[in-house]
């Protein structure tokens, strides 16, 4: 049991610390800046750093196995990011698609 809600801690925290790293994205993004672009893969490199090394300093204390939470992190972090990846991707399409067409429709 202790596996399990291990696993399940370890995808909730995860897919929170992926959703944060896809709001960095997308405000970089908009601000259409190299330095911003730059500055936004360092501070999700420090954002996934840090959602890991929460996970394993704070294992004496957890509830259950931190080994599944960790794993479960990291799993939850990679799948969430790319899935964020290709929405975010998809939405540029449709936005650079519309803007091209001249219609002015959003």
């Amino acid at each position: 049991m202790g596996y399990v809600l291990g696993a399940i801690c370890g995808l909730i925290w995860g897919t929170a610390a992926a959703l944060l790293n896809h709001q960095i994205s997308k405000r970089s993004i908009l601000k259409n800046n190299t330095a911003s672009l730059l500055g936004a893969n360092v501070l999700r490199i420090l954002v996934d750093l840090a959602a890991l090394a929460a996970v394993f300093f704070l294992r004496k204390v957890l509830p259950f196995r931190y080994e599944a939470a960790l794993i479960a992190t990291a799993v939850a972090m990679s799948m969430v990011t790319i899935l964020c990846a290709f929405r975010m991707s998809a939405d540029l399409a449709k936005q650079k698609k519309d803007g091209e067409s001249g219609d002015g429709t959003p």
